[in-house]
């Protein structure tokens, strides 16, 4: 087996290390406004699941030279942002939100992606996903130094929104809502075999 030492590596080495190891990476397609009121769209796979009591999630969004992505910058200026699910039925639209686009412009627009309004945040949400979550920043924690930075987001969930049809007994059905992953380079995946096995007592 090899031992890599990342200090000797370049960031993009890290980052190919990173991506192609810690595999399915969930999907988090994140809507926030700016100050001039453009709702900007985004996709990230640098997200998880933080805490249940209160319930939070985490995002981390590189900064691309340095700069901060409209995202961040969004989360930065009011704290609000909405995470929804990727799933095999969105994920083609949700593909052409990562194109670059100037913060003037609007990449739910620009994909045909449908708004619909929040409840308990000003941020709005879009239809095409069987589950939403409107959060509140908690905390924002810059990270790492120079052009290869990143920015980590841990968002308080203030409203659920699922769809009646994937949600029963409290629990969401996995086939139902049919999420996808990120895996390395153009590669996702569908959720596949489901096994289960029993935890030790």
């Amino acid at each position: 087996m090899m031992a890599i030492d990342p200090k000797q590596n370049t960031e993009r080495e890290n980052y190919k290390l990173l991506i192609g190891s810690i595999i399915p990476r969930p999907i988090a397609f994140v809507t926030t406004q700016s100050e001039a009121g453009i709702v900007n769209g985004a996709p990230f796979s640098y997200f998880n699941i933080v805490s249940s009591n209160p319930p939070m999630v985490s995002l981390s969004i590189q900064r691309p030279k340095g700069e901060l992505k409209d995202t961040a910058r969004n989360i930065y200026g009011n704290g609000e942002f909405v995470v929804h699910i990727v799933d095999n039925e969105n994920v083609a639209k949700i593909n052409e939100t990562a194109a670059s686009l100037p913060p003037s412009e609007s990449e739910v627009e620009s994909a045909n992606l449908t708004l619909i309004p929040s409840t308990a945040i000003s941020v709005p949400g879009i239809n095409e996903s069987k589950v939403r979550m409107e959060c509140r920043l908690v905390q924002a924690i810059p990270l790492g130094e120079g052009e290869s930075g990143s920015d980590l987001f841990i968002g308080e969930v203030v409203r659920f929104h699922v769809e009646e049809a994937i949600y029963e007994n409290g629990r969401i059905d996995p086939r139902g809502l049919d999420a996808v992953s990120r895996l390395a380079g153009a590669n996702y995946a569908a959720i596949g075999e489901i096994f289960s096995m029993e935890r030790p007592k």
